[in-house]
């Protein structure tokens, strides 16, 4: 017997990513513009490295409270008073491992082998893995692409609602379409929620990435009401360019907290103090700095879509929502050939669509929350490989 056959068969299902394949190839390729993950060019703004680096240098290196640092939960108290409109209890909040572990611990907390979840896609491709490696069957709902849009069908996925089915992933504004779901679609989703007894996993990341004329994008927060089956993930990856901090949180009700500290305490035995100290002066003072990054990403999206969609053999729609434009170029039928092409003959660095799961094959992902300046060079030297397909 070799090694890997006496490995788990849900740890050997476990795919690569095909982002990551892309950043492996082109990492470190004179001249590259790497708009291949989902992360800004800047770092973590000084206040909050600050913050973090005198916790650590002060001592608080120790053991620290599994659901979150008191601090740390009554700042999201504030936060989502301050951007949602809600008054939650730091009862309310569990610090994570990053976003991703928020997603793992919602999705081992509802769903046993065999269950069923329900994702939209082209989606994020760690919730599925997520699922898949827990042991229970994601379900697919491909979103309907008309005319460069993204759109979402209720009647298809109330369709797909089985006995067997625990819980519904929904990603708005999503990653990487940026399709955004208005507060009638959300109200609609937690009306099949409730009638089937279905959880909901809000991945509402990128709330605060929108584009219309409202400061955030419609929540299921402003449509729920007390009892219904929400469990939200986020991170302080994007809002604060975080992404490799690894601090994220859910927020839950605190019936089912006992629950998420106990497979808090069985993963990670939780998030280190020193860095918990950071998030707490991102969620209080971060507010401009945020505020900095989603009008850097808007000005950098009209660029790109622009130049692209100028070219007459791009079809996609600026976003509503998020960091990414997910395109479809005339001519590209195999997008992780694609990507890797271009990568060699124009040095941009994209992911494939084909890493998105299903709906996602023929597209390209390009993250603009990047200097305006580099995504311009960019939207230039893709416009120029296009046309000559």
């Amino acid at each position: 017997m070799s090694i890997l056959s006496s490995l788990s068969p849900r740890a050997l299902s476990a795919p690569e990513s095909g982002i990551v394949e892309v950043i492996t190839y082109a990492r470190g390729q004179e001249g590259l513009i790497p708009l291949w993950a989902g992360e800004g060019d800047l770092p973590s703004p000084d206040f909050v490295n600050q913050a973090a680096s005198q916790a650590l240098l002060g001592g608080e290196t120790f053991y620290t409270w599994q659901r979150g640092i008191p601090e740390l939960r009554e700042a999201l108290s504030r936060y989502y008073a301050r951007h949602f409109d809600k008054t939650l209890s730091s009862d309310h909040f569990y610090v994570t491992g990053s976003g991703m572990h928020a997603i793992m611990l919602a999705v081992q907390a509802l769903t046993n082998p065999g269950d069923e979840l329900i994702y939209l896609s082209p989606s994020w491709p760690n919730i599925v893995a997520s699922v898949e490696i827990g042991g229970a069957k994601p379900v697919v709902l491909p979103l309907d692409f008309v005319d460069g849009g993204w759109s979402l069908d209720l009647q298809k996925l109330e369709s797909l609602i089985t006995p067997r089915t625990r819980a519904m992933f929904i990603n708005t504004p999503s990653n990487p379409t940026g399709w955004t779901a208005s507060r009638e679609e959300l109200a609609a989703i937690l009306d099949l929620s409730r009638k089937h007894g279905v959880w909901i996993i809000a991945d509402e990341i990128y709330a605060l990435y929108y584009y219309g004329k409202e400061t955030r994008a419609s929540s299921f927060l402003d449509v729920m009401e007390e009892g219904d089956r929400v469990i939200f993930a986020n991170s302080f990856s994007k809002n604060w360019s975080m992404t490799g901090w690894r601090l994220g949180w859910l927020v839950a009700p605190p019936e089912i907290g006992q629950v998420i500290e106990n497979l808090i305490q069985y993963s990670n035995s939780g998030v280190a103090q020193f860095m918990q100290r950071g998030g707490v002066v991102a969620l209080d003072k971060g507010d401009e700095f945020v505020r900095e990054n989603i009008e850097r990403a808007k000005v950098s999206r009209d660029i790109l879509c622009d130049t692209l969609i100028a070219t007459n053999r791009v079809e996609t729609l600026k976003p509503e929502g998020a960091l990414y434009a997910f395109l479809k170029v005339d001519g590209i039928t195999d997008s992780r050939a694609a990507a890797l092409d271009i990568v060699d003959k124009v040095q941009v660095a994209l992911a494939p669509g084909s890493a998105f799961g299903p709906g996602g094959e023929v597209f390209l992902r390009a993250c603009f929350l990047r200097d305006p300046q580099r995504v311009r060079e960019a939207a230039a030297r893709l416009a120029d490989y296009v046309l000559k397909l």
